[in-house]
């Protein structure tokens, strides 16, 4: 009986060791997530009093002057240093005339900065062990490259635009309302210019394979994927990939041409998702800037990040796109997904986007966690050159007027230069 009562205590014991143990994981979980809420809570603050190397009096005083130019018709501008958001301001309307005031809670589209948000997702499922990024990209999607090249080039290939494929293939036939997915298959008639990794041309449709890699890693449509491991966890509230998700967001910037007219929204490059499909207002856009600066290594760790910002392959073109910079810029790259640069000698990351109606650009320092994000609507470039002018004040380097405010013979109102030079019409992501 004596036993039988000491084994049943122990029993007992060790049954309420285990439910402490159990309640103390419980707590320490719950601990950890109240932790990362208040973190990433922090982190969607803007947090003036942290202001170091940028004179916003003096950027703010620039801005209005762009505004004032005929071609501007709305603009939301995004400024982080040192791993914080600083700087969330939105200039002139949604609609041309309308009165409609551009806020940071207003939404736009990214067009092709929406490139790293799909090289970020495959990285993660390669962390994963769910995908490889030295795989055939046979293996994940139906696409069909010329002579079979589907089986040589990889998953990292289509997400570097190391294909082989002449620039922009299709893109064309999307725009004329093909589907994206039979396109791809057909690109299999076309010919290469040079072997699957050995030479760099941009693409849209070969690069939406990326979506196909993310459905096959996860077992849901990468929509789904995106909003479940990036979107929510990061805070990105705004966020969506659809055509439809612009336009039932409570304010939206509508397209406009450069002659300042009013465009319809269309679904053409919605239907690669991958490669320009994000919407969001500018203080979402500013929390992915974040996670891409590193701060927010529990959504993307510094392994993923190290893996798609690393320059992989030289973009001499790119230079000469960008000629009128070239005081700045020396070489420049591509990774996954990204651009970088060597910016009068410091390491810069980026991309630019461009949709018929809306422009967007993200230009940051990993070292210093520190850069910008802006959308606009209209299709104009001279905004872009706020991105360098924020460049250099965040290192300290002589003012030059990038955004041409200054130059009397200038034309205001201009169609995208990039595109001219390259073959592209305005509607195409870059």
């Amino acid at each position: 009986m004596i036993k039988a009562i000491v084994a049943l205590g122990a029993v007992a014991f060790l049954v309420g060791a285990g439910v402490m143990a159990s309640r103390t994981a419980g707590d320490a979980t719950n601990e950890a997530v109240e932790s990362t809420l208040v973190a990433r809570a922090r982190l969607a603050t803007v947090a003036p009093a942290e202001r170091r190397d940028i004179d916003y009096q003096a950027l703010d005083a620039r801005l209005q002057r762009l505004m004032a130019e005929p071609a501007m018709v709305g603009l939301a501008v995004g400024i982080v240093e040192n791993g914080r958001i600083i700087f969330l301001r939105g200039y002139g309307e949604t609609v041309a005339g309308s009165g409609e005031k551009v806020t940071p809670q207003t939404v736009f589209r990214w067009a092709s900065v929406s490139k790293g948000v799909a090289s970020t997702m495959v990285a993660k499922l390669a962390e994963q062990g769910k995908v490889s990024l030295t795989a055939p990209i046979a293996q994940y999607s139906p696409i069909k490259l010329p002579a079979g090249a589907e089986q040589q080039a990889t998953v990292g290939d289509v997400l570097s635009h190391r294909l082989g494929l002449y620039r922009n293939a299709y893109d064309n036939k999307l725009e004329e309302g093909q589907d994206p997915a039979f396109l791809r298959q057909t690109l299999a008639h076309l010919n290469l210019i040079c072997a699957p990794a050995s030479c760099w041309s941009y693409q849209n449709v070969a690069f939406d394979a990326a979506s196909d890699v993310v459905a096959r890693g996860t077992g849901v449509p990468y929509q789904d994927a995106v909003e479940e491991m990036l979107f929510r966890p990061i805070g990105m509230n705004s966020a969506s990939i659809t055509r439809e998700g612009l336009m039932a967001s409570p304010s939206w910037a509508r397209p406009h041409s450069a002659g300042g007219r009013e465009l319809e929204v269309n679904d053409i490059y919605y239907r690669v998702p991958a490669a320009g499909g994000v919407n969001s207002n500018i203080k979402d856009l500013s929390l992915w800037m974040l996670t891409q600066v590193g701060a927010m290594p529990d959504v993307v760790s510094p392994r993923v990040l190290q893996v798609i910002q690393a320059p992989l392959v030289k973009t001499p073109g790119q230079r000469g796109r960008l000629r009128k910079f070239l005081e700045r810029l020396g070489d420049t790259w591509y990774g996954y997904g990204w651009r970088s640069y060597d910016y009068a000698g410091h390491r810069v990351v980026g991309h630019r986007g461009g949709v018929n109606g809306y422009r967007s650009l993200i230009l940051f320092d990993p070292a210093k966690k520190s850069g910008v994000v802006a959308m606009w609507n209209s299709s104009v470039t001279q905004p872009a050159g706020l991105e360098f002018e924020v460049m250099d004040m965040i290192h300290r380097l002589p003012f030059r007027d990038w955004l041409q405010l200054d130059e009397a013979a200038r034309a205001t109102v201009v169609e995208d230069p990039l595109a001219a030079n390259s073959g592209e019409i305005a509607n195409r992501s870059r």
